[in-house]
């Protein structure tokens, strides 16, 4: 009876499964425009349709999409780059759930577990669920269930009556110390699906450890991707390669714009068409005749200052942002990207970065040439492991100085292009050195500048700075 009843669910799970591949194959043909999406793509869409938690392997995607191994392996690694998926030791590849930008500083218990280098002792169906504090279990029993509530994760020691009380009000369990726990935790947490993770470390480390973690993640926050700021396909106006340059001048009496990217029929990006292209050209000519081919594209994750650097360099004003497989999801506009750098400055910072704590101590002061120069104190975070000033400290000291001076001759802002330097002297901890830049050259979009760094009257360094400016 057992086998009969075991052979009708393997039929059944096998119909599910056949009827989920079909219907990933038509929902791919129809976003493709009627074309038949690759083997890749496929493996991608098929991962999107998991529930969140699945577990996923290279032998068994392979299988059910009848595909090789190499590029299940391949779609499952694109998929970790783009947050579909998790990998972690002992536990495996799994579907995760994206996290919007402003919850980023909101860990899972996934990433808890692979800070601590955990191992799960309980409770792993739940390991994507997201906490939403952390409470140190240095108290009495009765005072730390005061604190402790459903989304939350208790930081204790072998103390198995509070992971008992824990997992029953919803909220997960890191035993500090290597300590295991009793069974009947182990299974209520399974039926709870609340994770109770076991890590070797002692609670003060493994706090520490995670708040440099959430710290971390602030500060990845607060960088601009394209992702944020690009205009999205649906907004965006494009034309196809068999459009008419009478379909352009549509589109620049509607919006003002000049320039839009050509797809083909696959929506893929295969040019860029301006005014210049289309000055003196026949109404009635192909796109794909006039068009500028193979221009430069940009990704959603790829950095702000990344592209803000590419526009400048190459003085392009618009760029069709694409995906890994190179079709339209939108543009980015020259004005986008600078009415974002505007905003970060506007912005209060909330992480701070090895920069910021090398340069925030800068004060400017001026010497009897009325010169701008800047002064600070070699600070111990500042030195390498033979107590002076570190080489990656004094770029950025450099760095920024130039970039104070440039503010007052133009606003903008700088992104370096060369740097030239030449260290003279070591300079030890709580030394107060003179950071004096000179221009040598300064345009419209480029800006050459010397800079000597003085201690106690005498030369420990020279740079020569060359940077591209752009404009606010």
């Amino acid at each position: 009876m057992k086998k009969i009843i075991s052979q009708q669910k393997l039929r059944s799970n096998c119909i599910t499964c056949i009827i989920t591949i079909i219907r990933l194959i038509i929902s791919t043909v129809r976003k493709n425009g009627g074309r038949m999406a690759t083997k890749h793509e496929q493996i991608l869409e098929y991962i999107e349709t998991l529930e969140v938690g699945s577990k996923i392997s290279v032998r068994r995607i392979a299988k059910a999409l009848n595909v090789s191994e190499g590029t299940a392996y391949r779609a499952i690694k694109e998929a970790e780059n783009q947050n579909l998926v998790s990998t972690m030791e002992r536990v495996g590849t799994i579907r995760i759930e994206k996290k919007k930008k402003e919850d980023i500083e909101r860990l899972t218990f996934a990433e808890i577990l692979n800070i601590v280098d955990g191992q799960v002792l309980g409770g792993r169906e739940g390991l994507y669920k997201t906490l939403s504090k952390f409470v140190i279990g240095a108290m009495k029993l009765d005072a730390m269930m005061r604190y402790t509530e459903a989304g939350s994760l208790l930081i204790v020691g072998n103390r198995t009556n509070a992971h008992e009380l824990a997992i029953k009000e919803g909220a997960a369990v890191l035993i500090t110390g290597g300590f295991d726990t009793t069974d009947q935790v182990k299974q209520l947490a399974d039926e709870k699906e609340l994770p109770v993770i076991s890590t070797s470390y002692d609670t003060f480390t493994v706090a520490t450890m995670i708040n440099r973690a959430i710290y971390d993640q602030l500060i990845k926050k607060e960088i601009v991707l394209i992702d944020d700021i690009y205009t999205s396909f649906q907004e965006t106006k494009f034309l196809v390669v068999d459009d008419q340059v009478e379909k352009w001048h549509e589109f620049n009496n509607e919006t003002k714009h000049s320039r839009y990217p050509v797809v083909d029929k696959h929506n893929r990006v295969v040019g860029i068409v301006t005014s210049k292209d289309v000055i003196g050209k026949d109404s009635s000519m192909r796109i794909d005749k006039v068009m500028t081919r193979n221009p430069m594209t940009v990704h959603v994750r790829t950095s702000l200052a990344n592209a803000a650097h590419v526009m400048v360099w190459e003085g392009i004003e618009l760029m069709p942002v694409v995906d890994p497989s190179h079709k339209l999801q939108g543009i980015i506009s020259r004005q986008d990207v600078l009415k974002a750098l505007q905003q970060i400055q506007r912005q209060p910072q909330v992480g701070e970065t090895i920069d910021d704590l090398a340069t925030n101590q800068l004060e400017i002061v001026k010497n009897e040439e009325d010169e701008h120069v800047l002064k600070t104190m070699v600070t111990p975070q500042m030195t390498n492991q033979l107590g002076t000033m570190s080489y990656g400290v004094f770029i950025s000291l450099i760095t920024e100085s130039s970039s104070r001076l440039l503010r007052k001759y133009k606003k903008g802002d700088l992104v370096v292009e060369n740097i030239s330097v030449y260290f003279i002297k070591p300079v030890q901890i709580e030394s107060e050195v003179i950071i004096a830049p000179n221009i040598l050259e300064v345009g419209r979009k480029f800006a050459k500048v010397d800079i000597e760094v003085h201690h106690e009257g005498s030369i420990v360094g020279k740079a020569l700075l060359m940077a591209q400016l752009i404009d606010r």
